[in-house]
């Protein structure tokens, strides 16, 4: 590092957003303090490893900063909360400049000021290889957060936008130019994903059950909900909505996408969402399943059925 640590926290902040009207301690001091809300406190926590989500030599450090708070708002996003507040505990390996710093954390101011959350301060420290740790704080309404572990049978699998775009632009990124139309959209989908912070009460208004973003893969987040709610699911393949330039496999299991992944109690509760995702976000949502009382089953495009396979991102396997 070519400065001190005082002085890169004297840098970064002048970037961050900490100033807004109930931040009352911004960066700076031990910890912040912001005025609480009248709802419910929703809070997350994520990390992003160089050498396992990303490489700084094929991602720029304001698309890396942008990710990692996109990332966890979208995880607010998913309990149909909305993104208040954000944290960011970095560490830097000793062959990161300040530049690359300031710019990560011009990323982040980005996507914290498209997605009206204000990030506030953090921590800083030296260490093998850079990882990006977020914490963001949201607000849903008492009561009024959408769980895992409320699917029902009967009830409709919905998921929003498509699917594979994120891990078919980490594939695309790595080949290296020339890129058609689709592919430069999906790497833009890997650099930058759109947390679905304003469809997310859509969905809640029109009683969804169960909610999750598919940020490990459809499959391994559809049986996520499965376990929590002790119920079983159909998954009807040929309904999966595949980015244009994604093979089945990373719609499927790729990961990253973080559209979000729910179950309506009905036909008509779905119709009504997609009508109004449509009109208002511009954003599809298809019916992809069904919660069945037991059992994980796929149906493909000829009607026959198999064991539906969980795949998608383990940081363990």
């Amino acid at each position: 590092m070519d400065i001190s640590e005082d002085e890169l926290i004297t840098a970064i902040g002048r970037v961050l957003s900490g100033t807004g009207p109930d931040v009352l301690v911004p960066v700076g001091d031990d910890a912040a303090v912001v005025r609480g809300g009248a709802g419910d406190l929703v809070l997350t926590t994520d990390a992003l490893v160089e050498g396992t989500h990303f490489d700084r030599a094929m991602s720029r450090p304001r698309d890396i900063g942008y990710k990692a708070i996109a990332a966890s708002i979208s995880d607010i996003a998913a309990m149909a909360a909305s993104p208040r507040y954000a944290l960011c505990a970095l560490t830097l390996s000793d062959d990161v400049d300040a530049g690359w710093a300031m710019e990560l954390f011009g990323g982040m101011r980005e996507a914290s000021d498209e997605f009206a959350c204000t990030l506030i301060g953090g921590n800083l420290a030296l260490g093998p290889e850079v990882t990006v740790a977020i914490t963001v704080t949201g607000e849903v309404a008492r009561g009024a957060a959408v769980r895992r572990s409320g699917a029902q049978p009967e009830d409709v699998v919905v998921v929003t936008g498509t699917l594979g775009g994120a891990a078919a632009g980490r594939r695309l990124a790595r080949r290296g130019a020339p890129w058609t139309e689709d592919e430069l959209d999906a790497i833009r989908r890997f650099e930058r994903p759109a947390p679905r912070v304003g469809e997310a009460p859509v969905l809640a208004r029109n009683g969804a059950t169960s909610m999750i973003d598919v940020s490990d893969g459809l499959t391994r987040d559809l049986v996520r909900i499965c376990e929590a709610s002790g119920v079983g699911v159909r998954l009807d393949l040929a309904t999966v909505p595949r980015h244009a330039a994604a093979a089945e496999g990373e719609a499927l299991g790729g990961g990253e996408d973080y559209e979000l992944l729910a179950t309506m109690p009905s036909v008509a509760a779905v119709a009504r969402s997609a009508e109004e995702l449509a009109r208002v976000f511009a954003t599809p949502l298809t019916a992809i399943g069904t919660i069945t009382t037991e059992g994980l089953t796929t149906i493909d495009d000829r009607g026959r059925t198999y064991p539906l396979e969980s795949s998608g991102w383990d940081h363990f396997a």
